[in-house]
């Protein structure tokens, strides 16, 4: 993931089945708003990261592409330092949308953020 937000903000994919996605993300100087905690906004990129993820792993690669169509996010507790880890799955499958339910919680399994993603499905030009 060269030269995109997922390298700027240490995102890393660990798994990506129909079913799951999970993903880390470091909480450090990239990830840190002005206080020192884990920036909100930092929160909803990885959750839209695991989301377009997923989504993409469960449509046709060759015809469809997959972009966030909406996404909210509530910031249960802060983070100072350490990982997060993402944990998505797709509440709704359709043709044109899917939406995802993803968790974000600390090293000690506390939740972090819970965030829902609609993805939008396009059809790629040929």
């Amino acid at each position: 993931m060269k030269n995109t937000l997922m390298e700027a903000l240490g995102i890393e994919l660990v798994s990506v089945t129909d079913y799951e996605v999970i993903a880390t993300m470091p909480v450090d100087h990239r990830t840190h708003q002005p206080f020192g905690l884990l920036h909100g906004g930092a929160s909803v990129a990885l959750a839209e990261t695991v989301a377009s993820f997923g989504a993409f792993h469960l449509v046709d690669q060759e015809a469809e592409a997959c972009v966030g169509l909406e996404i909210n996010a509530n910031h249960i507790r802060g983070k100072k330092s350490g990982i997060v880890t993402a944990y998505g799955k797709p509440v709704h499958r359709g043709k044109t949308t899917m939406v995802w339910e993803v968790k974000i919680v600390d090293e000690e399994n506390e939740l972090i953020c819970l965030s829902r993603c609609t993805i939008a499905i396009l059809k790629r030009n040929k």
